[in-house]
């Protein structure tokens, strides 16, 4: 068995702490002793479908333990996980099964229609016991109690991440063995996790950030309390049941809890043990952090960046969030970041460049899709005005990431946009999440905005803001607003009002702007 491998840190945890609570879900609780019995026991009908080494399993159901049984079983196996979010339509569902060829989709009840409604053709294990003939893990458990061996490679391929941005058409990013518990054993050292820790399971498990917080809980032999986000009441209650001391979120997640129409203020002394938050996946806000600083008084807050292509890049300080709420911190451990431009060449301080991660984390590639794999897996050769190359090693792989920073004088980075993103007008490259930033800060009615570049021939593209608030605002007003804070190229020409914005299905965090351009594009 590796060392290197999801799986081993289970075994141990069974053997040394079998009686150490492992995972609670609402009234269900499951020791680590009862966690591998079960996971072993999935597993093992797994083993029995007598699939080809590598074959991928899909996962597509709702929160619950059995899902992270499942997770853990897959990864027990010489088979490939496939998250599917609930949030995926029939038809996205298919699009993922075909191009990985899925040969086996472990699913619930209320998912089985959407699996019949594709007509999928291979294996399918319901979690629930159902009227129709499908296996089900009320009945593996049942029947399956025989020894469970296996023998995972670290260098192999253990988990397959999709996820619908604006395209429509995503690539699998490939994950092996090696990166999960990698990926753990970083988080677990800059956040100072221990066994007493109660990790929060509110995030989904179809993306790395997700996922790492089962893989933290079992590194550390801490207890993870599973949640799924309806109502901020609700929420609050998981904290103060399940004693959470960490807790990991999203943007959306901290906006929720605190939209003040739906919930009332909680006595902030019953949060008093949650020590750490982490926040991914999109843009925090000085409101952001002035809520939870309020609501949490004594908990660590860890803004971090990470990247499709490797697990993580870099993350705050909890130190500096005060200081420089805006900046996506430093690297962290195993990494190194560099910032350089169109040329090669290493970018001064505030000079915006490409970020470039050389170091651990970095994951196998993209599925079946040797262009885009080409595009972001670069050879460290495209360092070589940056760093010393002496020696002629063999072939070192980095990422180049496509995401536009700098770097200040103190060697903080700063986000600035995606290298996809940005608007190409009148000869200047804009960044709009420069220009979203800007009507955040100072544009207080303003709820959502997205600004993207639409075709133009005079200009090649001209900026477009779409915002959504309680009511439409003057256009005058806004640009006259804008105007204070930007360059003149940079304020949008076209700024229209919407009563909501569309968001990308698999990510309630972002705005769709390819439904937008095409809406726009028919006026």
């Amino acid at each position: 068995m590796s060392i290197n491998c999801i799986r081993i840190l289970l075994e141990k945890a069974a053997q040394f702490q079998p009686d150490k609570l492992a995972l609670v879900h609402n009234e269900e609780k499951l020791t680590y002793a009862e966690l591998l019995l079960r996971v072993n026991q999935a597993a093992l009908y797994l083993q029995e479908l007598d699939l080809p080494k590598g074959s991928r399993v899909g996962l597509y159901a709702n929160k619950s333990t059995s899902q992270v049984i499942a997770i853990l079983a897959i990864l027990s196996t010489d088979y490939i996980l496939v998250p599917l979010t609930r949030l995926l339509k029939p038809e996205q569902v298919e699009y993922i099964i075909e191009d990985c060829d899925i040969q086996c989709v472990i699913t619930d009840k209320l998912k089985l229609a959407s699996i019949a409604e594709i007509d999928f053709s291979g294996h399918i294990v319901s979690i629930e016991s159902t009227d129709k003939e499908v296996p089900s893990f009320e009945d593996i458990f049942k029947y399956y109690n025989r020894p469970f061996r296996c023998d995972i490679n670290g260098h192999d391929n253990a988990v397959i991440t999709y996820s619908f941005g604006l395209t429509g058409t995503p690539k699998g990013i490939v994950i092996s063995h090696r990166n999960l518990i990698d990926s753990a054993r970083v988080v677990s050292q800059y956040l100072n996790l221990n066994e007493d820790d109660v990790i929060s399971g509110l995030l989904i498990f179809n993306l790395d950030y997700g996922l790492n917080q089962i893989f933290c809980a079992l590194f550390n032999r801490a207890t993870l309390a599973l949640h799924r986000f309806i109502l901020p009441d609700d929420f609050f209650n998981h904290l103060i049941n399940d004693k959470v001391t960490v807790l990991p979120l999203m943007p959306v997640n901290i906006s929720q809890m605190f939209d003040e129409d739906l919930y009332a203020h909680p006595n902030v002394e019953l949060f008093d043990s949650v020590r750490t938050i982490t926040s991914s996946g999109g843009n925090v806000t000085e409101k952001m952090i002035k809520d939870c600083e309020r609501t949490f008084r004594h908990a660590n807050f860890y803004s971090m960046h990470g990247l499709t292509e490797a697990f993580r890049s870099t993350y705050l300080d909890p130190s500096q969030i005060k200081i420089r709420p805006d900046s996506i911190g430093k690297a962290i451990p195993d990494v190194e970041l560099y910032v350089i431009n169109e040329d090669g060449e290493a970018c001064g301080p505030r000079e915006v460049g490409e970020l470039i991660h050389r170091g651990g984390y970095i994951y196998r590639g993209f599925w079946n899709a040797p262009k885009e794999t080409s595009e972001r897996f670069k050879s460290v050769d495209i360092l070589s005005k940056v760093i010393n190359l002496e020696g002629q090693l063999a072939p070192e792989i980095v990422v180049a990431t496509g995401d536009y920073v700098y770097r200040d004088e103190e060697g903080y980075f700063y986000f600035v946009d995606r290298r996809d993103d940005m608007i190409k007008t009148s000869g200047f490259r804009v960044s709009p999440f420069e220009i979203e930033s800007v009507v955040e800060k100072n544009l207080p009615h303003i709820q959502q905005c997205a600004v993207f570049g639409m075709d133009n021939p005079q200009i090649e593209e001209e900026i477009v803001m779409v915002y959504s608030a309680p009511g439409e605002l003057s256009e005058k007003e806004i640009a006259f607003e804008l105007k204070k804070h930007l360059a003149s190229y940079m304020v949008p020409s076209r700024i229209v009002y919407r009563k909501s914005l569309p968001l990308v299905q698999s990510d309630e965090n972002k705005i769709n702007k390819d439904e937008l351009k095409r809406e726009l594009g028919g006026h």
